[in-house]
């Protein structure tokens, strides 16, 4: 991350968002308790076209911002024509837990709080979580000004299955950690959406083929809705030998789960792998038995048979 720069305010006065009619946004009204709500707005994830005139009203009308950047949300600001009567703070990753009591207490005393990150939705993989999760318990209105997302973008260009897909985020950034988080989505039917960063990718993708195969479907998307967007499609193997090349900018890996299989040799195989690895045998086969469609009582029964043989 950017070193950030210190707490800074722009011109006061707010402006339309947009020429012509106002927009009106309907987050910035005022709470039925009359206190502030929390706004998680979703700024571009590349390029600035892509935002929203709701973002841009509520960017212009929030009483305080508290962005990832303030340096980097002054020039979005600024690309997106947009002057800000609020209150420009710092809010990231190592002030979040320390400053959220200090947004608290203006979202108490009626005022707004509009929550940008850098890129995307505020909360997933970045600053946001502390400030919803402390508004929740204090009976505060949370909303959300939808945009981009780099994980749906991801998704979508990826050529991969999407109808069902869960989002890991950021793995361990140690090998053996990583390795191990890896084996357990070995059985993971559904696609999975990962980000990484630059100069973790080659040994990020060589993990994913040792671990969930090297020949499973995969691709790696870097730089999206930018000039230099680039999406790469291949078996983990065949992106792992192209790493170098693609390890530049922002990057999100897709890969395809696991194709269910009924067999139940392999089903048994995946039970004892999660035994060995300390799950219990009931948990062990519920679970397998869900990803594989196996019967789950025969499954079980197998499972006891298979231990008392050894």
């Amino acid at each position: 991350m950017d070193q950030h720069s210190e707490d800074s305010s722009l011109d006061t006065g707010a402006q339309e968002a947009t020429e012509g009619t106002p927009v009106r946004a309907r987050q910035l009204e005022p709470g039925a308790d009359g206190r502030g709500r929390v706004v998680l707005a979703a700024t571009p994830i590349g390029s600035s076209l892509d935002a929203s005139d709701n973002l841009k009203a509520v960017l212009a009308g929030a009483e305080v911002i508290a962005a990832e950047d303030t340096r980097r949300l002054v020039t979005l600001l600024r690309r997106l024509g947009v002057r800000s009567r609020g209150r420009i703070i710092s809010y990231f990753d190592q002030n979040e837990a320390s400053r959220t009591p200090e947004l608290v207490a203006e979202l108490e005393a009626g005022s707004n709080v509009v929550v940008a990150t850098d890129a995307g939705m505020p909360s997933v993989s970045d600053p946001g979580y502390r400030l919803v999760q402390a508004a929740v318990e204090q009976g505060l209105e949370v909303t959300c000004v939808p945009g981009p997302s780099a994980v749906l973008t991801a998704l979508a260009v990826s050529g991969l299955p999407v109808d069902r897909f869960c989002f890991e985020g950021f793995l361990p950034r140690q090998g053996g950690p990583r390795r191990r988080r890896l084996a357990e989505l070995a059985a993971e039917p559904r696609t999975m959406v990962f980000f990484e960063a630059p100069h973790r990718l080659a040994d990020f993708l060589t993990d994913c083929a040792a671990e969930l195969g090297a020949d499973r479907p995969a691709a790696v998307c870097r730089e999206l809705t930018k000039p230099h967007e680039q999406v790469a499609r291949g078996s983990l193997a065949e992106l792992a030998e192209r790493a170098e090349e693609l390890a530049r900018g922002e990057i999100c890996v897709v890969v395809q789960g696991r194709e269910q299989t009924t067999d139940a040799t392999d089903a048994l195989a995946l039970v004892q792998q999660r035994i060995a690895q300390g799950e219990k045998l009931s948990a062990a086969v519920a679970e397998v038995a869900q990803l594989t469609g196996a019967n789950r009582k025969q499954l079980y029964q197998a499972a006891l048979d298979a231990k008392g043989t050894r």
